[in-house]
């Protein structure tokens, strides 16, 4: 019996920023952020018996685990040695969290933005199986475009690949949207593969480490649409079995799922996007919940006052720019007149503060996934009607629960 929990309250990459940044963090702050592809109640609020109360290890902060990096490339064969670039964080065991210096994603001539948490090369956490997250990015971007939220989760346990979609990056835009969507999904399979087959090779640093129960996908914008896919089918390709939870970020919906596709999903979904979103409004993640009517679970977290460049470190390339010197009245005459507007809309001091979006973001992801991939009640706390009610009130939210 189906319970619904009520509501509480194509396009080309910019050149610019080849030249400014390497394969940085943030490159797809830009691209995929903007292009990233083309009150009222449902129902009565239901109780939990018994009560539930937070958890000792909260989701909107850091989890207990130290994490580590790699940059690695994988190819596939068995698609014309198709090339996938990928990054991972992972959990590392406090013993072996060495004072050492933490990450820096690159960005132009040497310059890098510095890891909150990630550190490069440590072991992997031996301490039993871990859960497996692909994230997938946005049309035209980059795989680094949410490093806080893949540190947040790795710290929280959880190993997380991100590739980069060949032919639908920064650096490489050559597919078209099409050709792009038709490869997204046998991309993440294809590392999914990748991580299992790490997980079964003697002396892997992933050997023995990974739970192949406990898989689940995100992704932001065309990646939204990805993570969705994978239990769905997206772009011609089929579904991926293995997938356990999705989680898509601002996510494309609309012509991209038949209604008897989006019915036949049967696994848990989390919708997260903003209120403000132009480039793909939250009427998409309305009609992918009042779609989703197979699934063990849905929700959809509304944050109002949000936009679609909201959801990753968008900032970071603004305030780096700033803080070397080059104003914004400087952005123009080095290409990134199209920074201005998506800077104002998310970092300027009348937009609604990105801090609290990436909080909300890291606590649903956190909270979301530890519930359906890892199987701890505790964290239902968070994926409540009262909870949203209670201590989130920049966010519209509903469920429904099979």
């Amino acid at each position: 019996m189906a319970t619904t929990i009520g509501r509480s309250r194509v396009f080309a990459p910019l050149s610019w920023l080849g030249p400014l940044m390497r394969r940085g963090a943030f490159s797809l702050l830009i691209t995929a952020f903007l292009y990233g592809c083309s009150d009222g109640s449902d129902g009565s609020a239901v109780a939990m018996d018994p009560p539930l109360s937070e958890p000792t290890e909260k989701a909107d902060t850091f989890g207990s685990w130290a994490v580590g990096h790699q940059r690695l490339e994988a190819i596939d064969v068995n698609r014309g040695n198709r090339q996938l670039p990928y990054d991972v964080w992972y959990p590392v065991d406090a013993a072996d969290a060495l004072d050492a210096p933490r990450t820096i994603y690159p960005l132009q001539g040497g310059a890098g933005l510095t890891a909150e948490r990630a550190v490069e090369g440590l072991p992997v956490s031996s301490a039993g199986e871990l859960p497996l997250l692909l994230f997938s990015h946005g049309s035209g971007g980059t795989n680094t475009q949410s490093v806080l939220l893949m540190e947040t989760l790795a710290s929280h346990g959880f190993v997380v690949v991100s590739p980069e979609h060949t032919g639908n990056t920064n650096d490489d835009f050559s597919d078209t949207l099409a050709q792009a969507a038709a490869r997204r999904v046998p991309d993440i399979s294809f590392m999914i593969d990748t991580f299992l087959a790490r997980n079964e090779i003697r002396g892997d640093d992933f050997f023995q480490r990974l739970d192949p129960e406990a898989i689940g996908v995100l992704g932001h914008s065309f990646g939204g649409g990805t993570a969705l896919g994978s239990v769905a089918g997206f772009g011609g390709q089929p579904a991926d079995e293995r997938v356990r939870a999705v989680m898509p970020i601002s996510a494309t919906v609309f012509d991209r799922f038949t209604d008897d596709a989006l019915a036949a999903v049967e696994e848990p979904v989390l919708f997260l996007g903003g209120t403000l979103d132009t480039s793909v409004p939250i009427e998409n993640h309305d009609y992918g919940f009042d779609r989703l009517t197979g699934a063990e679970a849905v929700f959809q977290v509304d944050i109002v006052g949000a936009t679609h460049t909201h959801f990753a470190n968008i900032c970071d390339i603004g305030n780096w720019l700033i803080d070397n010197g080059i104003g914004q009245d400087l952005w123009p005459a080095i290409g990134a007149e199209a920074l201005l507007e998506p800077y104002r809309e998310a970092c300027s001091e009348e937009a609604f503060p990105i801090e609290e979006v990436l909080r909300i973001q890291n606590l649903y992801a956190v909270a979301f996934f530890r519930r359906y991939l890892l199987g701890e009640a505790e964290y239902e706390f968070y994926l409540r009607q009262d909870y949203a009610r209670d201590n989130e009130p920049d966010i519209a939210f509903r469920a429904r629960i099979l």
